[in-house]
């Protein structure tokens, strides 16, 4: 058996090696670097893809979101509905801003925010919410449309973790994304569709906003040297983009070894005491960026300690909400006032998971957990 990995970046590059040295190749020999026919490609293949009407690439998902909020205007002090359990990048921007961050509650099973909590959050002073779709799976955006459009808040959708995942809204199927008034996404490396650096992508069906966004990307303008507002520097690279077309072809396949191997640990790990595995909601596919198990008892450590002995990696996302970091210390959120996304934070154990997982690497990862259960 090989070495069990998190993710095994080097085994996928592997199975597509010619395709991504030869696209690597004509990318440098061309020498357009910067805006280079890749990314316009990229931005064009991805919005069929997502049947998106705009794609717009840019450095990472972090700007991807700091974009975001610059094209709807949000303006410091303005207050901005985010999920208190989710990585930092997603309130960082908003600080950044000088947005005031209003943490919303999650939904004890898929993790996500919780729309009740969004709704009963909303002030007059509510300009902006974000929404994450968290280990691949889409938050509940019946919902939650219905209360941005109730309320004339704009949505937006932080889909770095569930790009090819599908949502049911108003009858229609959706992508993630694709929904809210602008979706973004980052192809960091480990991502379901990840480049080899810094890569990011925002969408956006309304051909306004997605003006605004693309010249905010380029320094504010939409010719050169000529700036019409304030923008920044965030261009996704040619050889990124590059790399990014030759695994696009194939993220469905991605996506369904995802999902084959998360079927795998569902049969083997269902009906062990102690843990919860990851709820699948009926409203949307599931594309399996993390496989996150819910450990009860207080033993979610002991166990993560028991299967590292063993040879099996595992990871927490997050050990701490955003209300517990230091640097967010200032949102007067006390223990106690975020019951949910604090037990999660205690409970989330997420195990290997990638395109390249072996059969029996789960088989020995499943059987090293009932034996640290039994």
């Amino acid at each position: 058996m090989n070495t069990i990995q998190m993710v095994d970046l080097l085994g996928q590059y592997k199975r597509i090696k010619n395709e991504i040295d030869a696209a690597l190749i004509h990318s440098i020999e061309s020498s357009a670097f910067i805006q280079g026919p890749p990314v316009k490609e990229l931005e064009a293949q991805l919005a069929s893809y997502l049947n998106s009407a705009s794609v717009i690439g840019c450095a990472n998902g972090t700007d991807a979101l700091q974009v975001a909020m610059m094209a709807l205007a949000l303006k410091p002090g303005d207050e901005i509905i985010v999920p208190a359990f989710t990585y930092i990048a997603t309130v960082e921007t908003a600080a950044l801003l000088g947005l005031k961050l209003i943490l919303a509650e999650s939904d004890p099973h898929t993790f996500n925010i919780s729309p009740a909590s969004v709704e009963a959050s909303i002030t007059e002073r509510t300009k902006a919410i974000v929404v994450v779709h968290l280990f691949g799976q889409c938050c509940a955006m019946e919902a939650l449309m219905k209360i941005s459009n109730q309320y004339g808040i704009p949505l937006i959708e932080d889909n770095a973790q569930a790009i090819g995942a599908f949502c049911q809204v108003e009858g229609m199927r959706k992508h993630a994304g694709t929904i809210g008034a602008i979706g973004t996404t980052s192809f960091f490396p480990s991502k379901n569709l990840g480049c080899y650096g810094d890569g990011g992508a925002l969408f956006s069906q309304d051909a306004t906003l997605a003006k605004q966004i693309r010249m905010i990307c380029n320094h504010g303008q939409e010719r050169k040297y000529y700036h019409d507002i304030i923008g920044v520097n965030s261009r996704l690279d040619t050889l990124q983009a590059s790399i990014l077309l030759v695994k696009l072809k194939h993220l469905d396949a991605y996506i369904a070894a995802r999902q084959k191997a998360a079927d795998f640990y569902d049969a083997q790990l269902s009906g062990i005491g102690g843990i919860q595995i990851p709820y699948r909601d009926p409203a949307s596919s599931h594309v399996f960026h993390q496989y996150t198990l819910k450990v009860a008892d207080g033993k979610r450590d002991a166990l993560k300690s028991f299967l590292e002995k063993k040879g099996i990696p595992t990871m927490v996302y997050y050990p701490e909400p955003v209300h517990f970091q230091k640097a967010y210390a200032s949102v007067e959120y006390p223990p106690g006032s975020l019951p949910v996304a604090e037990l999660l934070a205690r409970q989330v154990l997420s195990l290997p998971m990638h395109t390249e997982l072996e059969e029996s690497q789960q088989s020995y990862i499943c059987q090293s957990i009932r034996e640290f259960f039994a």
